[in-house]
């Protein structure tokens, strides 16, 4: 029985063939996008722990900056929730603690908005 083994720069280049290097006008593009998208998250998050935005309507139609923020720090940045409340309404909706805006489901996105509104209202 013959073992083929990779040497570590066989490995190396293969990798490097997987994902094209970008340039450093490309990297700066993606810092730019990513430090735009953590500020408006940054706005909202204040904007909802000061009452101005409410979650229920945020899960419903997110923004496409929201798509990719963890309902669980959403739900932190609500007044009167902490960890434990937000663990807890998770789990009543069988959602994982890391589950994204974009990921949820129909199921999950309506479970979720509904038990929201019941609390509070």
């Amino acid at each position: 029985m013959l073992a083929i083994v990779a040497s570590a720069t066989e490995k190396n280049s293969i990798a490097a063939a997987e994902a094209p290097e970008r340039s450093k006008l490309q990297r700066m593009e993606a810092l730019e996008r990513a430090n735009q998208i953590r500020s408006q998250r940054a706005k909202l998050k204040r904007d909802l722990r000061a009452g101005k935005a409410t979650i229920d309507r945020l899960l419903e139609s997110p923004p496409e900056y929201l798509e990719t923020a963890k309902v669980f720090d959403l739900l932190l940045a609500v007044p009167k929730f902490g960890r434990v409340k937000a663990n807890k309404i998770l789990q009543q909706v069988r959602i994982s603690p890391s589950k994204t805006v974009g990921g949820l489901s129909d199921r999950q996105r309506g479970e979720l908005v509904q038990l929201l509104r019941s609390r509070t209202r």
